[in-house]
């Protein structure tokens, strides 16, 4: 049996450049988010939107988002030399993402009651403030987009230069990309909102505030849904469909054919953003047959960063 050392790999993966770029950027869009997502909040109650109000409250979806992966990203850094963190700290973010989706599964219902009650029992809108605040809400996503934006493209191409032509995602920063896709779907929210205030100030279509609520409230159950279905993946270590397995299987197999080696176990699952752990037991006639030449039979699969290899040598 053989185990690699994954030590390297942690601090490497931690602390490079772009992890720090990406950590400055996204602790800033966090606390911009956060304060407008208290202005629309307010001014969707003091106005009478509920499609601000909804706006608001998908946007604070967004900032605790945001939030997570910049705590991430903290917590990366400072424990990453930490022994009793077998695989590094990568999974914090992904029990918090998970832990987020299910407060806004409960956030969006409310969202939902609370606009089939103005549907039911409409009450006045003041239309030209709630206006101005979805604009401002518009024009602090935009900005904020443009900052995770330019992190993204320059933390994804230093990561790039890595990436040897396999098939499979290696080297993006998900808990980035992540963050700059909250913001883009919360500018198209706010969106919604302006439309929505705008067909009620000029046609009196009063109804198409709460009815945006509710799509609103679609959009953040939605995003929660595919939130709760990726992190509970990864916590589950649900990566045996993941084309990897196979491929690592066909590998060894195909390789070591001459000898009859075929692999009676195999275990795949993640331990960081892009980097996977495998453990696989094969049986072989090969009474020479080493757990390096096993390993070297899947070696261009870069994110395969830990592997224990046991062998079963046939009686015959």
């Amino acid at each position: 049996m053989h185990t690699h050392d994954l030590s390297a790999w942690q601090h490497d993966h931690h602390f490079g450049a772009g992890n720090a770029s990406a950590e400055r950027s996204t602790r800033l869009v966090m606390w911009i988010t956060a304060a407008m997502m208290v202005v629309e909040i307010g001014a969707g109650w003091w106005f009478n939107s509920m499609a601000l109000l909804a706006d608001g409250w998908h946007m604070s979806s967004h900032a605790l988002a945001i939030g997570l992966s910049a705590f991430a990203y903290a917590a990366a850094r400072r424990y990453a030399r930490d022994p009793r963190f077998a695989f590094g700290t990568w999974k914090i973010e992904v029990l918090g993402g998970f832990a987020s989706a299910l407060l806004l599964l409960g956030v969006a219902a409310l969202m939902v009651v609370g606009s089939l009650e103005r549907l039911w029992s409409p009450s006045a809108i003041h239309y030209p403030e709630a206006i101005s605040v979805a604009v401002l809400g518009l024009v602090v996503n935009l900005v904020c987009a443009r900052l995770l934006g330019g992190t993204h493209h320059d933390h994804g191409h230093h990561h790039h230069g890595h990436d040897h032509g396999h098939s499979h995602e290696h080297g993006h920063d998900l808990n980035l990309r992540s963050a700059y896709l909250h913001v883009v779907a919360d500018a198209a929210t706010s969106v919604l909102a302006i439309a929505a205030l705008l067909g009620g100030w000029f046609y009196g279509w009063a109804w198409l505030d709460p009815a945006m609520g509710i799509v609103g409230a679609v959009l953040v159950a939605s995003w929660a849904r595919g939130l709760l279905k990726e992190t509970g993946k990864v916590l589950l270590d649900r990566e045996m469909d993941h084309p990897v397995t196979e491929e690592i299987r066909e590998g060894v197999e195909t390789t070591l054919a001459a000898s009859e080696t075929r692999v009676a176990d195999l275990h795949v699952w993640r331990v960081g953003r892009d980097a996977y752990a495998c453990a696989l037991t094969v049986v072989t006639h090969s009474p020479t047959l080493t757990a390096d030449e096993v390993r070297a039979c899947f070696s261009m699969h870069e994110e395969i960063r830990h592997s224990t290899v046991e062998i079963q040598r046939c009686a015959d």
